[in-house]
């Protein structure tokens, strides 16, 4: 591994020389100001340089020769791609310093921007820290943590030589139905707009003085971030993946708007295209919207990216007319295209498109310019190469530390006792047997969900490192208290034991964008046959591991204690944090959780609102150690409901419509 380090280095030792060479070139001088460093290189690009640097490529299709002979701009890697199975940051690193060494031989040695999905922490990197995926931190309500989560993912992205991340997802989801919810922070648009704190911690606090809406990166600790996916990618018709968004100008603004014009605020500096479609028109295709209101109007001055084949399904069926294609998203506003594979003809359909006099040079120049003022403005000109410095920060204790309470915040406890009996929550430590059973109690996979690892997920407890449920609760528990699993029990097996309670984790499998999309909300089989079984014959807690609301209502009754974990990640000592007690439970709803399929859409704030809890709910809890200063008190009510309990407990919710009782 050190001897492939080594092979790296003399070319970019010779690039190096040629900036303190004889010939005198300003746009390699760091001492001059941004703008005339990129203006200089432009004077000295070629057509093919220039469209070069507009084209971002899959690594599985990189190598130091395309790099070179293309000027290609970027690289990424797609959900799953990776240099080898179970690759390490050294392994990453010289992955990426040899497509840089390509880069950096080329006429002019403009370095590439290496990209990569880092959506709940690095997320495709084995050993690398798995925060809860965006739903859960928007139940948080916590924009400081998310900015600290922000900048411990930047931490282990550049410890494995990658400088850009192709996040945050700042959709608002207004229909759980949709693959892509769990992206979402929140079904409320101010959320959203508060949770873009994560781009300050990917990037970097913008410099005392620094101007508003300038793109900032904020040296080799920090990473290129990018707000996606631009924009109404979470109000499509039906919950339906790349489908239709239809709303008028007035509702795009305040409902899916807001969140960007506060990304280009805190410096953010790239934007990435949805699939969907606004009034039944391609966003990829968009002009109005890409060109007119986001570099016009909201005064962007980074680059914007297409998605994945993004530029593909412009048309139906897509890439049946990729002329058209590459035509329609350049002009549109587009600036550098994640092809990711077929590099010969984009480049060909772009320079014949330019050379006809189809896309003006202006249009080119100007996607050149934002690409080459981010690379300026991060530093990539002066510290091209990934060094090992930060390789110890991935999957450091600090940062799983820091997922913990980030899991711990997510946690939104739905229900703590049935109705006239005591609370379940906190759980006793100190127990004679306990029963922990479940889909999802020892699985670290469903834990993640998608884009963990692969970008659909795994389903076991191999493909990185973390800990289960199951495995906190007996981390957790007395060294005296007996823990029985089983994935799977059955109504004589706990009746047959004399259990003291039952924690069940059940919920949905792992699952990424249009895999996701579902018009029945149900968990896995067979959660509900667990719950039943379980919860009819011993007091349990059910665990819900998901990415949005699923269909709940008709277990509820027969459940003492309810808690939404959404997907917490690596970290499952944060969900035995609160179960017992070591800390409260403070998080809220993000989204509404609805009675039935049948009544979606349904966000706070409709006419039609009577959700089973409503946006905001959350019971609260204090820590065991406070429970014997509480004191008892009841709460009113015009109907019995199973939250009057005999403890002090507090109701923490934005209250539209019924109060669900059981």
């Amino acid at each position: 591994m050190g001897m492939s380090f080594v092979k790296l280095v003399p070319v970019g030792v010779l690039w190096l020389a040629m900036v303190v060479g004889a010939e005198y070139v300003s746009y390699k001088d760091p001492k001059q100001p941004v703008a005339v460093r990129v203006k200089d290189l432009m004077s000295r690009m070629t057509l093919a340089e220039k469209i070069g640097q507009m084209t971002q490529i899959d690594r599985s299709v990189a190598t130091e020769q395309i790099m070179r002979d293309y000027s290609i701009g970027s690289v990424l890697s797609g959900g799953g791609s990776e240099p080898l199975p179970k690759a390490s940051a050294q392994d990453w690193i010289n992955m990426v310093n040899a497509f840089q060494n390509g880069s950096l031989s080329s006429r002019l040695g403009i370095p590439m921007i290496y990209g990569i999905d880092a959506v709940h922490g690095h997320n495709n990197v084995y050993n690398a820290t798995i925060f809860p995926h965006n739903v859960g931190l928007g139940a948080t309500r916590d924009p400081e943590l998310v900015k600290k989560i922000g900048a411990a993912t930047a931490l282990e992205v550049r410890a494995t030589g990658i400088p850009y991340v192709f996040a945050p997802c700042i959709a608002v989801c207004r229909d759980p139905r949709w693959g892509r919810c769990y992206e979402s922070y929140s079904e409320d648009p101010k959320v959203v707009e508060q949770m873009t704190d994560i781009i300050l911690g990917l990037q970097g606090d913008l410099p005392s003085g620094f101007r508003q809406g300038v793109p900032y990166v904020g040296g080799k600790d920090k990473v290129v971030a990018c707000a996606k996916h631009f924009i109404g990618d979470g109000g499509t018709t039906l919950g339906i993946n790349e489908n239709n968004t239809v709303i008028d100008m007035h509702g795009l603004l305040s409902m899916y708007m807001p969140a960007y014009a506060q990304s280009i605020i805190k410096g953010v500096s790239s934007v990435m295209v949805s699939y969907s479609s606004w009034n039944g028109q391609k966003m990829h295709a968009n002009r109005e919207l890409i060109s007119g209101f986001l570099k016009n109007t909201l005064k962007f001055k980074g680059f914007v990216i297409s998605d994945w084949q993004g530029i593909d399904r412009i048309t139906s069926p897509p890439h049946s007319n990729y002329t058209y294609s590459v035509q329609a998203a350049i002009q549109a506003g587009i600036d550098m295209v994640m092809v990711p594979y077929n590099l010969t003809e984009f480049v060909g359909d772009l320079t014949e498109l330019v050379n006809s006099e189809v896309i003006p040079m202006d249009r080119i120049d100007d996607a050149v310019q934002r690409i080459l003022l981010i690379k300026f403005t991060m530093g990539l000109f002066e510290n091209p190469m990934a060094d090992f410095s930060l390789v110890p920060e991935l999957g450091s204790q600090e940062h799983r530390d820091l997922a913990r309470e980030a899991v711990r915040k997510s946690l939104v406890l739905l229900k703590n006792g049935k109705a006239g009996s005591t609370p379940l929550l906190p759980l006793p430590k100190k127990a004679s047997k306990i029963l922990v059973g479940g889909t999802h109690a020892d699985n670290l996979g469903y834990q993640c969900g998608g884009w963990t690892i692969n970008w659909q997920g795994f389903h076991d407890n191999n493909a990185t490192r973390g800990t289960t449920i199951l495995g906190s609760v007996k981390y957790t528990v007395d060294q005296s208290t007996e823990v029985v699993y089983r994935e799977s029990p059955d109504a004589n097996f706990v009746k047959s034991n004399n259990f003291d309670y039952a924690i069940v984790v059940v919920g949905e499998p792992p699952y990424a964008e249009t895999a996701g999309d579902s018009t029945n909300l149900t968990m896995i089989e067979p959660g509900p046959s667990i719950i039943n079984d379980v919860c009819g014959n011993v007091k349990c807690v059910v665990v819900l591991i998901s990415g949005r609301p699923i269909v709940i209502e008709p277990y509820v009754p027969a459940i003492d204690s309810l808690v939404a974990a959404w997907l917490p990640g690596t970290e499952g000592l944060g969900v035995t944090d609160v179960l017992y007690g070591d800390y409260g439970f403070s998080g809220k709803l993000p989204r509404t959780w609805f009675k039935n399929v049948d009544q979606l859409p349904m966000n706070v704030g409709d006419s039609h609102y009577d959700p089973l809890f409503p946006f905001g709910f959350g019971l609260k809890t204090d820590t065991s150690t406070s429970i014997v200063a509480r004191s008892t008190s009841s709460v009113a009510s015009i109907r019995p409901c199973w939250f009057i309990l005999t403890i002090t407990i507090t109701l923490s919710f934005y209250f539209t419509g019924n109060i669900p009782c059981f």
